[in-house]
């Protein structure tokens, strides 16, 4: 038992994938559980935001706001999201694509205009990096991505019809309540409730494993995207196999970026870990929803590579270990 309990905690994120995977197959295709699975799916998508706001005010419970500044690498990354976004738009206009190659251009614009993942602090937290930068860039990359989407989606879809200012106030009120709430909350944690906060603190990685029950939920959403596409397998695969290529990259990308200024584990998750739950919504909202594929495989590739990342640094932290007994 206490191999098995050892094994989920250091595979946390593929387990959470396998269960999510698992829970929704049986769900979808067991025709008794039909009516369970339509009562359900609301109550999943309605608890998914108040559960990642619970996720990051642990997580915040643990950052010094003190600490939290703007620092050179968040301006490089910033940068260069912007510029790719503006690449790619500007691909599409001037190209004139249509059918499925819009969809899939329009399925590459969403996973790389999507803004920093709420829970790339947790990721960060877990693999020892700097807790409070990491947490200053989502609030940035936030930002940049609600001032992008409506100056670039009706330029690239004629049908979109979306004021610039509608479209901002939209995409920062999900923001404040993912992010703004929750860090308000652990403030108010922090300094004034004392002993909450010292129980939050005393429960190693509390913040990780909750991300962990969340991942299941969001790998059966998933793949219900996935499977209710209305396109071929064929396309579907296409669409994951480019945002598996643009998951990898834009992990190396960033810590190649972050090497420079000696933060390469931050910045490689700021601009490879994506809030796809963001790019789902905008995708469906804005877009033609079949794009919404693309962000949503994006999910599955992202967690495969956070996996590796905190496989590697655990091996790692074990090595050091061994090697300081020896000596």
């Amino acid at each position: 038992m206490n191999r098995l309990i050892t094994l989920l905690k250091d595979w946390t994120l593929p387990s959470a994938m396998i269960m999510g995977t698992v829970l929704y197959l049986v769900f979808a295709y067991v025709p008794a559980l039909d009516g369970a699975a339509r009562f359900f799916d609301p109550i999943f998508d309605a608890i998914f935001p108040l559960f990642m706001a619970m996720i990051l005010f642990v997580t915040f419970c643990r950052v010094d706001f003190h600490k939290m500044r703007l620092a050179a690498w968040h301006g490089w990354l910033t940068l260069l999201q912007v510029s790719l976004v503006a690449g790619v738009t500007g691909g599409i206009v001037t190209s004139g694509l249509s059918g499925n190659d819009l969809v899939l251009m329009e399925s590459i614009l969403t996973c790389i205009i999507a803004p920093g993942a709420a829970a790339a602090p947790v990721v960060t937290g877990k693999l020892g990096g700097d807790l409070e930068t990491m947490t200053t860039y989502v609030f940035v990359s936030n930002f940049v991505t609600a001032l992008m989407v409506p100056l670039v989606f009706p330029m690239i879809d004629q049908g979109v019809h979306i004021t610039f200012w509608a479209a901002f106030f939209a995409i920062l009120y999900k923001v404040c309540l993912v992010l703004l709430v929750p860090m308000a909350a652990a403030y108010v944690v922090k300094h004034y409730w004392h002993r909450l906060h010292a129980w939050i603190l005393s429960v190693p990685d509390l913040s990780f494993y909750m991300w962990g029950i969340s991942l299941t939920i969001v790998t059966g959403s998933t793949l219900k995207y996935i499977l209710h596409a209305h396109t071929t397998m064929g396309f579907v695969l296409t669409i994951a196999a480019i945002s598996m290529v643009l998951c990898v990259v834009q992990f190396v990308v960033g810590r190649a970026v972050g090497r420079r200024f000696g933060t390469t584990l931050e910045a490689g998750q700021g601009l490879g870990q994506k809030n796809t739950a963001f790019a789902v919504w905008i995708a469906y909202t804005y877009l033609n929803p079949l794009c919404s594929v693309g962000p949503g495989c994006y999910i599955l590739w992202q967690n495969a590579v956070n996996s590796f990342e905190i496989w590697h640094h655990a091996r790692k932290e074990q090595s050091s270990k061994g090697q300081g007994h020896h000596l």
